[in-house]
Order: structure tokens, then sequence, then C-alpha cells
């Protein structure tokens, strides 16, 4: 089956017509899934990877431009999004996804390169990502710009907690980001899922979930939920993702107010926005 035989059996098919997806992290997992959802529902796709030859077949498979992309090299950004707007007239769509993990749970075996690799993957890659691609959206006259998170980025996740460290900065960068870009029409959201059956998940916590019978969340199920964020209207949300259930956006408890004087006076502006943010969830 074809990627446009697929899109007509796909719900949404149409629904991207016209619109350019930048799938970073796309050779494989997350983003090679989501790159087919979207394709399936009309958007022309550039997949941008480290992994030249998994990314070209990608691109290949779903019609669409490879980018060799080290998503944590600032000046690269720049490159690959006059790259994309040039070959495919702009960019409406970013799903920022690329990601790795560390060796593990112990702090102290973490070295100064394996600390630099997934901060350079995982933050910087969607602060250089969202950065980049927002001035592009913006003479699209808008767009949707969704990172991938963690559940590890809402819970206290100890057996990789600087895994954890990244995905909690993406959630914040999220929500920060979304009272600004809302006015330019932009959407900015963070997916979070539990555990994924991709090639990051790794041969032993694979064999750890299937041990305890835990379900692996199909990869389809993550690129629909990412699907939903691009053509939905929510914005500023960390979505949970778990097995069964429908992508949920997480509730943030509110911080506690000032007590005595204070009481009954302005919020400072950003806390005034995200409660107005979330107000209703």
């Amino acid at each position: 089956m074809t990627a446009s035989d697929n899109a007509t059996a796909t719900p949404g098919a149409g629904e991207l017509d016209g619109k350019v997806a930048l799938v970073t992290g796309a050779a494989s997992g997350i983003g090679l899934a989501a790159a087919r959802r979207l394709r399936a529902a009309g958007a022309r796709i550039a997949v941008a990877d480290l992994d030249a030859e998994g990314g070209a077949a990608a691109a290949e498979e779903v019609g669409g431009h490879f980018l060799l992309l080290d998503v944590g090299e600032s000046a690269a950004w720049g490159r690959a999004v006059a790259e994309v707007e040039e070959l495919l007239g702009g960019i409406d769509i970013a799903f920022l996804n690329a990601g790795v993990v560390t060796p593990g749970a112990d702090v102290t075996a973490v070295t100064d390169e394996q600390y630099r690799r997934i901060l350079r993957a995982n933050l910087d890659g969607v602060f250089f990502g969202t950065r980049a691609v927002t001035p592009a959206m913006q003479r699209r006259n808008g767009g949707a710009i969704v990172a991938t998170a963690s559940l590890a980025g809402l819970i206290a996740y100890s057996p990789d907690p600087v895994y954890a460290m990244t995905k909690t900065a993406v959630v914040g960068l999220v929500r920060a980001l979304a009272p600004q870009l809302s006015t330019m029409n932009i959407t900015i959201n963070a997916i979070c899922p539990g555990l994924v059956d991709t090639p990051l998940l790794g041969p032993d916590a694979r064999a750890l979930a299937e041990a305890v019978n835990f379900p692996l969340i199909p990869v389809g199920d993550i690129a629909e939920a990412v699907f939903g964020r691009v053509v939905g209207a929510e914005t500023g949300q960390a979505w949970v993702c778990q097995m069964n259930r429908e992508p949920t956006p997480y509730r943030f408890a509110g911080v506690p107010g000032p007590r005595g004087e204070a009481a009954g006076r302005t919020p400072p502006a950003g806390l005034a926005a995200d409660e107005e943010l979330h107000k209703g969830r």
C-alpha cells in the first residue's frame, strides 16, 4: 500500500492537505509513525534524523524530503528550516521528537559526554527547533509545534534521573512558551507517553515489561496523539499517553499563593497567563 492509498483509508485524510510537517527523529519509532500519520492526513513531510540510511528510507516511504540533522546543533537548524522552506514551500507543523537516554539510574556513572549528549538531543533539540521554526510558521500565519516529553517528565522517574530532568524541562518550556506563541497563532504541546515499543526502550526494558506482563504502547497510538495535537486548538499542555486510554492533559496543581497583605492583589503576568491557559481543565 502506498502512502497515498493509506491516506484515503485513514480518519482525517485530507485534513492536512497543503501543510508541511518537519519531523525530527523520524527514521524509526515514534517519529516514523508520526511521519506516516501526518502524511496519511495529507501533509508533505520533511524527515530529519542523524541516521542517514534510516532517514532516507523513511523519507522515501512517505514521499518526503530527508534532512541529515543534528538537532543539538544550533546553526544546523537555520540551514534545515531554509532547506524545507525552499523545497516544500514552508513549515506549518513541527514534531520535535528526537531523543536519547543515559546508561541508567546511577548518577555517578554518567559521564560528561553522556550528559551533554542527552541534553543536546532531548532539550537543545526542542529549544533550537522551536526557535527556528517559529519565524517560518509566522510566515505561514500560524502552525503547530509538538514536542516529545515523557511520563518521566511528570513523575519522579528514578530509573534514569537525567532523562527525567530533560523531559521535565521540555514540559516546562512548552507551558511557558504557549502564551507567547498563541499571539502568533501557533500552538505548542508536549506528549508524555508511558513505555512505548520503540528502539529507544532497549532490550532490557522490553524484557522486563514482558516479564511483568506490562503492555507496551504501540507507536501508532502515540502518532495518533501527535495528530490530535496538530489539528487541535489546545496549547501549553502536557498530554499523558497510556495504554488503552485517550490522551489526557495533565492537571498541574496550582501554586499556593501569598498570605496576609498580599491577598487579593493581581498576580504577576506570567502566573495570570498560566491560570487562564489551563482554565476549565
